[in-house]
């Protein structure tokens, strides 16, 4: 057997993404990712993706021709002092980095650990076929044999403005209350999600807090989170707190940094979920020592991957913190990651969060599917997804015939093509 890796090829793409709403504006048309195929000498390839913005592809070239010549199985070189320069590579790129403000700051030894943990899942994949065994299985063995995960709700225009090239979607407006409802009932028909989160920031609180309280009459007993990606003050966050305290099953970065986060911690009962505030190990000890937060949402693509979201998820349970997964705009590679390591995780308190419904686009032969609200930990060798190249050319031309507009996702440019006069708010917005 020879696990020398020969080749790995990096895709950008674009994906359709439909007009989801945020704190900072409103999800392009397209969004980017980055597809990375690892092969060994002896034709195994491995997969992985990661996003596909500008900065992250500029990361990933030096370290696609570095592991060129290294057996696949030497995953912990990605990490170690012989590839500790690109760090600096990083910083060239930038050395403050603007993430859109829905992941918090974004340092340069963030933007390297999203990259590296694309080729990190991808060199897993690899062995998983080379050796016949799922990716779970080297990571210690799964625990349970599928992974719950919840309906991500959004405030959603029925469909991109006037004039902006985009794929039709047919889930349609959802701008209040009864729309948000509709839209859940829907994730449930189609999917079968028995837990739901909102993407607030969006709306005044009084609006999103009506629409938590439709979601509890409709649903009821079924766990609920809102996440307004920080755009409240302490104090906003402490009424909404208090209005919702009966139905939340989390409260997800009400307010932006720790600092902020400990204060509304520490004056109300309701968990306080993240995925802003600990985005690295170097952040958990204040966060957790000052109990900012009560729920950690890893993200396997900016932790550094998946054994990385495992360390993670030991250090929450030795503090006493839950834990659960965060989700950006993904496709099929990132969600059998990410249900993998999960799967592993013998503390996890809560369903993961996942785009993937969103998303009507994909590189796979065949989509993951959801049933319950759940997906099937696979038991073929690596991660148990194929390439599809045909679809992975065709988003491929998406991105080369692209003028540079959507090369990097910006919800406020998007968000101006309806709005000229729009401007990313200053946080907190309320």
């Amino acid at each position: 057997m020879n696990l020398t890796v020969t080749d790995v090829r990096l895709t950008p793409i674009l994906v359709a993404d439909p007009p989801l709403l945020n704190a900072q504006g409103v999800h392009q048309p397209y969004t980017p990712r980055l597809i990375v195929e690892v092969e060994t000498a002896d034709g195994v390839t491995g997969l992985g993706e990661t996003y596909g913005d500008t900065k992250y592809l500029e990361l990933a070239r030096p370290l696609a021709e570095r592991l060129t010549g290294r057996p696949v199985t030497d995953v912990n070189i990605l990490f170690g002092a012989g590839l500790a320069d690109l760090a600096v590579d990083a910083n060239q790129v930038a050395a403050e980095v603007d993430a859109g403000g829905l992941r918090g700051a974004q340092t340069a030894d963030k933007l390297r650990l999203s990259v590296l943990s694309a080729f990190e899942v991808a060199c897993l994949d690899a062995q998983g076929k080379a050796f016949g065994v799922p990716v779970h299985a080297l990571l210690g063995g799964k625990v349970r044999d599928s992974v719950e995960y919840s309906a991500y709700l959004f405030y959603k225009w029925a469909a991109h403005p006037a004039g902006v090239t985009a794929e039709p979607d047919d889930w349609g407006a959802a701008l209040d209350p009864a729309g948000v409802v509709a839209q859940a009932r829907a994730f449930t028909e189609r999917y079968g999600f028995r837990s739901f989160k909102l993407k607030g920031g969006v709306f005044p609180p009084d609006e999103e807090i009506a629409a938590v309280r439709a979601l509890a009459e409709a649903f009821p007993g079924h766990p609920l989170r809102l996440d307004p990606n920080g755009a409240w003050s302490v104090e906003t966050s402490l009424k909404v707190a208090k209005e919702l305290g009966d139905v939340l099953e989390y409260l997800e970065d009400p307010t932006l940094g720790t600092p902020a986060m400990a204060e509304v911690s520490a004056r109300t009962d309701i968990p306080l979920a993240t995925n802003m505030c600990v985005t690295t190990f170097g952040e958990i000890r204040e966060a957790f020592t000052r109990d900012a937060v009560q729920v950690v949402l890893s993200d396997h693509h900016y932790w550094g991957g998946l054994r990385a979201t495992r360390h993670l998820a030991a250090l929450c349970d030795a503090f006493g913190v839950g834990v659960s997964m965060h989700s950006n705009t993904h496709l099929g590679i990132s969600l059998a990651a990410m249900t993998h390591v999960a799967a592993t995780v013998p503390h996890l308190h809560h369903a993961c969060d996942s785009h993937y419904p969103w998303q009507s686009e994909d590189v796979l032969t065949e989509r993951l599917a959801f049933t319950d609200g759940r997906v099937t930990v696979s038991d073929a060798p690596g991660l148990g997804v194929a390439l599809d190249p045909e679809k992975l050319d065709r988003l491929h031309r998406r991105w080369a015939e692209d003028d540079g507009a959507l090369r990097d996702r910006d919800d406020a440019a998007a968000m101006r093509a309806a709005e000229p006069e729009w401007r990313t708010p200053v946080m907190p917005r309320w």
